[in-house]
Order: C-alpha cells, then structure tokens, then sequence
C-alpha cells in the first residue's frame, strides 16, 4: 500500500513465485527456515515482519495474518550457541585467549559452513576443514575460507616474534551436525603431534 510494489518485485524477482503479486501475496505471511539458519537472525526477521504485519493491520489481527514455523535443527543450534560461547571465552580478559577454532564437516555441508561464520564475524583465528588430513604434518593446512575457497598450506601453530612455540595450546573445536566423532578425533590427534614437534625442535 506504498506505491512500492514495482520496486519489491524487482529485489525478489529472483525469490519469488511467476505468478506471485504483492498486493494479494502480502496480506498473509507464513516464515519458515532453513535448517541451518542461525536462530537469531530467524528471530530478527521475524520480528521485523511481524511489526510491518501490526503496522498494517493492527496488533489484535497478527495472528490472522502472520504465523512461524520453528524449523532450525535442534543439533544445529546447539553446535552454533557453543561456537557463539567459544568466542566469548575467547574475549574473557579472565580466560587465556585461544589460538583458534577447528570446525570440522564437509566443505559442501552448509550448517558446517555457518560455524565457521561465527568466529570470522567476530574476529576470531578460525579453519574449516573437511577431514583430518587436511592437517599436514609440516604444520599446515588445507582449509576452506567463509567465501567457499579453498587455501592449502595455511601455518596452524604460530611462534611468537621471536620463533618460540606455546607450551600449551589453547584450541576450540566443533563439528557439522552430521561429522563423525572419529573424524574430529583423528584432526585432534594431529594437531597435539604437530605441537609436540613443534616444541623439540624449537
């Protein structure tokens, strides 16, 4: 009713239906999610067409107009809230920093994809990779960017300014919802050989 619909359907050519008219279309809103969708970002949109929804129709006919469906997974959630509080550790001027966080699933896994998104928005030293061979024993690896390239021989353990190693790593480490356990084991195990190494010989 803004004399905007030409203009919205140009911004959704591309996500919307042939036949699909604004002005018959928008009168009631239904919002279901992809699955790996994070939870707030959902929430946020919703409230967002919720108010536009009550701004047009009144508070009292909201639910004659607008409904939800909760359709993020459950493991999915879980395994973003626990990346979110990784990175929360990870800026506690009361706990050591961390020297990054290994997500570990399929490079074509799109809830994998979104763990890795959560510690690179909030500047946090963060790899993706797909299996545990990925990790090298020369203290590199192969891991896929927040953009979907894919870098090889990326260092893993950093030394400090002076080439001393940490006697101690501090790491964060998560899964796709669908990765087997044994993967993410396997790329621990690899990760505290290549620190061990890295110690003697330096």
């Amino acid at each position: 009713g803004d004399g905007r619909a030409e203009e919205f359907m140009v911004k959704f050519k591309k996500a919307s239906s042939s036949h699909f008219d604004p002005h018959t279309h928008l009168k009631k809103i239904g919002l279901a999610n992809q699955t790996t969708m994070y939870k707030k970002e959902t929430r946020a949109i919703g409230q967002l067409l919720q108010k536009t929804i009550m701004k047009k129709f009144g508070p009292d006919l909201i639910n004659e107009h607008y409904y939800e469906f909760d359709t993020i997974c459950d493991a999915t959630q879980v395994r973003q809230d626990a990346v979110d509080e990784l990175c929360n550790m990870h800026f506690d001027p009361n706990e050591p920093e961390l020297d990054f966080i290994l997500v570990v699933g399929g490079f074509d896994s799109s809830n994998t994809a979104h763990l890795l998104e959560i510690p690179q928005h909030r500047g946090v030293r963060s790899f993706h990779i797909n299996e545990a061979s990925c990790i090298h024993a020369d203290n590199t690896l192969l891991h896929r960017t927040i953009d979907g390239g894919i870098v090889e021989s990326e260092p893993l353990i950093l030394a400090d300014e002076n080439g001393v190693r940490k006697t101690k790593l501090r790491v964060g480490v998560t899964s796709g919802a669908s990765t087997p356990d044994r993967e993410v084991q396997d790329a621990l195990g690899r990760i505290m050989m290549i620190h061990q190494n890295s110690l003697q010989l330096s």
